[in-house]
């Protein structure tokens, strides 16, 4: 059975725990989800197992935690100690039939429709015709993304920032796969975790080769790490909250069932190169989303929530969305 991992905060100090229903289970000798996966890889066991031998010396009120009424604060689910300069933070698009119909319209917009098929349709039907090979083959390469460093992650109840630069912002529903590569090269998957892939829509709206500057945003993953689950037919819903009400929602799919690309495939194509597969760095990649609220035509504002569910992935992934209002400058540069 998967089993389910919480970072948290209290004062500075950093305690990881096992999730059990509304308790949270403190577990000694490890700070960071991190630390534990590095260990079950020195151990030659996975981290079900190891957690298994540690035991739990201290209990907290899930509840409280959850909702920010507790001296302890959730973390994202999965980081790096040298979170800026060891942890990278990517995804691919186009994995999901509704990802591929929002993206077509977004092209058709911006003036990228002059023949039968958009860019966006042609990568699409690539990966279904050949985004789940048979076993020993590859596939084909999904589109990838660049989102940042681990500094850009942040945890359930944290706000996503509009920047005064952007044009916007909103939800993508996803699931994350959290990585860490061994100090021989080899990637090993820790977990999944619910996501928000946030980024900046109606930059890419303008002209899809924007699409690169319009993930450079904050995203959310947590709160809970799931270890040992496998992804096949995800089910869940994304909702937007404004003044305390939903006012947008809708069911939502993910795993191999509802994708176009297999995992395996995703993971092949980012590790595939060896800057990727650097010993003790971590990876969060993101694998795609099948709806969102910009493209049923509803823009997110300052002040909204943007809340994220799956079945089987842990409590829901709830972040305020805020807008730095700051009036925007030029970045001077000095010359030396």
């Amino acid at each position: 059975m998967p089993i389910s991992i919480v970072q948290l905060e209290n004062a500075g100090a950093r305690r990881i725990a096992l999730v059990r229903e509304n308790r949270l289970h403190l577990l000694p000798d490890y700070s960071s989800l991190y630390a534990l996966a590095l260990a079950a890889i020195e151990k030659n066991q996975t981290i079900a197992a190891l957690v298994e031998t540690l035991g739990a010396d201290e209990e907290l009120d899930y509840d409280a935690v959850y909702g920010g009424a507790s001296e302890w604060r959730i973390l994202p689910a999965f980081d790096h100690p040298d979170k800026a300069a060891r942890c990278l933070v990517t995804g691919t698009g186009l994995t999901h039939i509704a990802s591929a119909r929002n993206r077509d319209a977004m092209h058709e917009k911006s003036g990228a429709a002059a023949q039968p098929l958009t860019d966006s349709m042609k990568m699409f039907q690539w990966g279904v015709e050949g985004g789940k090979p048979a076993a020993g083959e590859i596939g084909v390469a999904p589109e990838w993304f660049y989102k940042g460093t681990g500094e850009i992650l942040r945890a359930h109840n944290q706000p996503l920032e509009i920047p005064p630069y952007a044009e916007g912002g909103g939800e993508e529903p996803e699931i994350a796969g959290l990585y860490l590569i061994a100090p021989n090269g080899i990637p090993y998957r820790v977990g999944y975790a619910t996501a928000n892939e946030f980024s900046d829509h109606p930059l890419e709206e303008r002209n899809y080769l924007y699409l690169a500057p319009s993930k450079l945003r904050h995203a959310s993953i947590g709160p809970e790490a799931i270890i040992g689950a496998e992804l096949d037919d995800v089910r869940g819903e994304v909702a937007l909250e404004r003044d305390e009400k939903t006012f947008w929602s809708a069911q939502i799919a993910t795993g191999e069932t509802n994708m176009c690309h297999a995992i395996a495939n995703l993971e092949h194509h980012h590790f595939k190169y060896a800057a990727h597969r650097g010993p003790g760095d971590a990876h969060v990649h993101f694998f795609g989303a099948d709806a969102f609220s910009f493209g049923a035509g509803v823009r997110a504002q300052d002040g909204d929530i943007a809340v994220v569910s799956w079945e089987g992935l842990g409590r829901p992934l709830r972040n305020p969305i805020v807008e730095d209002k700051t009036p925007l400058r030029p970045t001077r540069v000095e010359v030396l």
